[in-house]
Order: structure tokens, then C-alpha cells, then sequence
């Protein structure tokens, strides 16, 4: 008679048991999940570092949206030529690092909806009297950051403008590049370009002309992969705006 009451025990136990485990939702993995998120680490104003932490309003946006949506992850910063090879390389789940969308980006990468608006502007030395339109770009020389749309823009018209081509790995680099006169023009997004002036009331740097793409920023992840991590951000971004938080945080690194 013990050994039967200990049976039919054993096997309620082992009912309930496998009841508990089919009950945790996919939204429950979904949060335990630790995704790995890279971001630039020289992009002021949308990720730099500053007193030991990275700041910035794409780093402000994601904590905002990872608590709203309830994911963890793991920020880290590198060189913007290594993100997107990150992502194909499945080292990373994720990026939001001032990501221009484009329809070359999307055959490799899924973004998310447009995160902010920005554009690229061609930058020279404030001095310079010889550039002062697109139309001076010709035969000029061009410093470029690896992997940018900066980059595309002048792979794409170095042989239309007689332009030649030098590469770097930040910002910081190619800017001084301009400065020192080794280079005659570089090309940054608008926002970058614009925080960085608006800082330096000695820059030897100046903006020329309008804009020379309009585009905006995503998060991005592998194609294909990460569906629930995109789908959060944009979530999670739509309650930012509608609670004006979004505006608050933008408010914080850009005046207007």
C-alpha cells in the first residue's frame, strides 16, 4: 500500500512539474535574455565617454527604451568599421551607434523605425576661402571615417569631382586631419557636426553649404535575426515620444 501512495505522489510530482515548465512565456526568455548592443565610442553627441560612463543620446535612448520594454543588455563601445562586420559575424546582437538607414544596409542588416533625423554636411577649415559651395569640392582632397556615410558619399563622387580619399578610424582623427591642412574636406553627420561647433567657440572648422544627404538613424541587428529586440525598440521608442521623454532627452545634447 506505501508503495503505491509513494507512486501515485512521484507521479503528481512529476506532473506538476513538467505543468511549470510549459507554462513560462516566450516574453519571459525574452527578458531574462542579456543582448550584447554595440555603440560608437567617439560619436558625441550621441555616444562618448565622460567621467568613466558613456553618454549620449543614443545611450540615453536605449536605457530609456530597455526599461520601458523590460530587456537586458551589454553595451559595448568600438570603432564604428567594426559594428556592422560584428553583427554579420553574429558577435554582437545588436547596435545603435548612428546608424544612417539605407537601402545597401538593409540586404544585411533589419532596422528599426527611424530614430532621428540627420543628414550630412561637408566640413572644411574655417580659413578656408577656397570652398565655400558643393560646387569647390572638385579636385579637393577628402577625409573620411571607414564605414560612414561620409565614406559612401565620397567613394561614390571622388571620380565625378576628381577627389582624392584618405580613411580613418574616428571622427577625432579626420577632423584633424582638416585642421592640420593635410586634407581638404571631410564629411559628418549634421547633428555631430553642428554639437561639436556648437562646444568650440574657437573651432577652426566650419560647415559648407546645405546638406548633402537627408536619412535617418536605426537600431539594427543581423537580417533575420532579432525580431523581438527590434520590435521592443520601436515600442518602446513610440512610448518615449508620446510621453515626451523623447524630446526631453534630445533636449539635453542638442539646442535648438
Amino acid at each position: 500500500m506505501k508503495k503505491i501512495a509513494a507512486l501515485i505522489l512521484s507521479a503528481t510530482l512529476l506532473v506538476t512539474a513538467f505543468a511549470g515548465c510549459g507554462g513560462s512565456s516566450s516574453k519571459n526568455e525574452t527578458s531574462k535574455k542579456k543582448y550584447i548592443i554595440a555603440t560608437d565610442a567617439k560619436y558625441a553627441p550621441f555616444e562618448y565617454e565622460k567621467d568613466g560612463k558613456y553618454v549620449g543620446i543614443d545611450i540615453d535612448l536605449l536605457d530609456a527604451i530597455s526599461k520601458l520594454e523590460g530587456f537586458q543588455y551589454e553595451l559595448k563601445p568600438m570603432d564604428f568599421k567594426g559594428i556592422i562586420p560584428g553583427i554579420q559575424a553574429n558577435q554582437l546582437d545588436a547596435a545603435i551607434a548612428g546608424i544612417s538607414i539605407s537601402d545597401e544596409r538593409k540586404k544585411i542588416l533589419d532596422f528599426s523605425d527611424g530614430y532621428f533625423q540627420a543628414g550630412l554636411s561637408a566640413v572644411v577649415k574655417k580659413d578656408n576661402d577656397k570652398i565655400l559651395t558643393q560646387e569647390d569640392l572638385k579636385g579637393k582632397s577628402f577625409a573620411v571615417k571607414k564605414g560612414t556615410l561620409g565614406s559612401k558619399y565620397a567613394e561614390e563622387n571622388k571620380t565625378k569631382l576628381g577627389a582624392s580619399v584618405k580613411y580613418f578610424d574616428d571622427s577625432p582623427s579626420m577632423f584633424q586631419e582638416v585642421i592640420n591642412g593635410n586634407s581638404d574636406v571631410t564629411f559628418e553627420d549634421y547633428p555631430v557636426i553642428a554639437y561639436k561647433l556648437s562646444l568650440e567657440n574657437n573651432s577652426n572648422l566650419r560647415i559648407v553649404g546645405d546638406r548633402l544627404y537627408k536619412d535617418y538613424y536605426g537600431f539594427a541587428v543581423k537580417k533575420g535575426t532579432n525580431k523581438e529586440l527590434v520590435d521592443m525598440f520601436n515600442n518602446g521608442l513610440k512610448k518615449l515620444k508620446d510621453s515626451g521623454e523623447y524630446d526631453k532627452i534630445l533636449s539635453k545634447y542638442i539646442k535648438k
